[in-house]
């Protein structure tokens, strides 16, 4: 696990290029607690609606919230579902100067209707699609082929996410696959649900999932160990190297042209929607393609991240630190441990998700001592997860003077995260810790020394929101200042 927590932080954020078919999920909450009077049927009480990226797209944004730089390819229709999804791609930073308008078919979309009754969770009662499945008008076809040819060389890979909705059309698949092969850029394949995979030719990875693969192969898969010969079958048959299947709740079986494959487990999940867990696959493996990993250090990551993304309801990001606070979970580690402003605040929204409250304190611990050591300590028991801010050295000038800090602010920052009891430490330039209180929002505020609590800075803001405000016990006759003045008295001879 922890070798899981250096490739987290090893992947890149390269450009990925993404293409496929471009749908507009819609949902439609309410309460669903009686029957009509009009006919025996439940009625239903639309409170809120939301529209998220589906298909293709879905794949891009789950990339973005995984850091990487995504440029969209496909076609949606000249309609209000199409313009939504623009409006979605330009919320969540995906490049779309190749997402071409076809007036003459709609915008796929997926209405979902999540009912609550009795206000438990809710669940989807009813699905309304909206959908074209021919194929692309041969002028818009030649217009989206272009557009993407022209983008393959400036991207690390190439991820195809097909819902057979018109877009892949084995035209555009053949010249996408030649130029990223001359290219040498890797072209990962989620295949649609069909027959006939020989438009998938020679692509470099494909990951069909346990339904797709019997439909393609003729071949049952009814326990794990089954996948071998019908992913030898794709790979022979499609001349590609890689094949990936998936195994829903067991796991994913790796196939690598010439070995025996092997079987990835993933651990027992309360399962809340298994939406998106396909295009978390797809994403994560490309990131890790694009990233220079290898397919075995790829797919445990891609596991992973599928089973977070199961225990969210619809297609929703998953982030690095999400999976950071997955592994830590299994390990009893936290990793990373030095951490920006904006790495942090995806790690407190990851923490809460699974219940963790957290702990804040700030200093700017020039010389750690036996003070500090003893305060972090007590810190960290009044909470799941102690955050350490560190004051950076122009910071420390303005309160210090001009001759500190001693230690510079890599290095002091270095020196708190060594210790076992401290999870994240952060460099702030600000004098005071008030902005990052009120970005971060923590369960307990904590100061060391000779402070009452209504002089601790940020009180006001931490109570609040109902967090609470800690002050420590002193150790007498320790602090910087005196070991410094001691540091600076002559050595006395005998």
């Amino acid at each position: 696990m922890n070798d899981l927590h250096a490739l987290v932080n090893g992947l890149a954020h390269p450009r990925i290029l993404v293409i496929g078919d471009l749908i507009l999920d819609r949902y439609t909450w309410g309460n669903a607690e009686r029957i009509s009077p009009e006919a025996p049927v439940m009625v239903f009480h639309a409170d809120r609606e939301e529209v998220r990226l589906g298909g293709a797209a879905s794949v891009a944004g789950l990339l973005r919230a995984l850091e990487a730089d995504v440029t969209l390819a496909g076609v949606t229709g000249d309609d209000d579902a199409g313009r939504a999804l623009g409006t979605l791609f330009k919320e969540q930073g995906i490049r779309h100067e190749a997402v071409l308008r076809d007036p003459g078919r709609p915008t796929t979309s997926k209405t979902r209707y999540m009912g609550r009754a009795g206000k438990r969770h809710p669940q989807q009662i009813l699905r309304v699609d909206r959908e074209e499945r021919r194929a692309l008008d041969p002028n818009i076809e030649r217009q989206l082929i272009s557009a993407i040819l022209d983008l393959v060389e400036s991207h690390a890979a190439i991820l195809v996410s097909d819902y057979a909705k018109g877009v892949c059309t084995p035209g555009l698949m053949s010249q996408v696959i030649d130029r990223a092969q001359r290219h040498g850029i890797p072209v990962l394949i989620d295949p649609a649900r069909i027959a006939d995979y020989t438009k998938y030719r020679r692509a470099t990875l494909l990951a069909p999932n346990r339904v797709e693969t019997e439909m393609a192969t003729g071949t049952r898969i009814q326990i794990p160990g089954d996948a071998r010969l019908p992913a030898s079958m794709l790979a022979e048959k499609l001349n590609i190297a890689t094949v990936l299947i998936k195994l829903d709740s067991e796991g994913m079986f790796l196939y690598q042209d010439g070995q025996e494959g092997r079987l990835y487990a993933t651990r027992p999940r309360g399962v809340y929607d298994v939406t998106g867990a396909g295009d978390m696959v797809l994403a994560m493996m490309g990131l890790c393609q694009a990233s220079k990993l290898s397919w075995e250090e790829a797919v445990p990551l891609a596991n992973l991240a599928a089973g977070l993304e199961v225990e969210k309801l619809g297609v929703a990001p998953v982030t690095r630190a999400e999976i950071h606070v997955e592994l830590a979970r299994a390990t009893g580690t936290f990793a990373p441990k030095l951490v920006t402003l904006k790495e942090m605040l995806l790690l407190a929204d990851a923490y809460r998700g699974v219940r963790k409250s957290l702990v804040f304190t700030n200093g700017c611990f020039d010389l750690l001592h036996v003070g500090h050591a003893t305060y972090l300590q007590e810190a960290a028991k009044l909470g799941d997860i102690l955050v350490v801010a560190v004051n950076s050295d122009s910071s420390v000038r303005r309160l210090k003077g001009m001759n500190r800090p001693v230690i510079g602010e890599a290095d002091r920052a270095g020196m708190v995260a060594a210790l076992g009891c401290v999870h994240h430490v952060l460099v702030f330039e600000d004098d005071t810790p008030l902005e990052l209180l009120r970005q971060l929002r923590p369960e307990v505020l904590v100061k060391g020394g000779t402070y009452a609590p209504e002089q601790v800075v940020g009180k006001e803001e931490v109570e609040s929101y109902g967090g609470k405000v800690c002050v420590t016990r002193v150790i007498e006759g320790i602090s910087t200042t005196d070991i410094l003045a001691v540091a600076r008295k002559p050595l006395q001879g005998n």
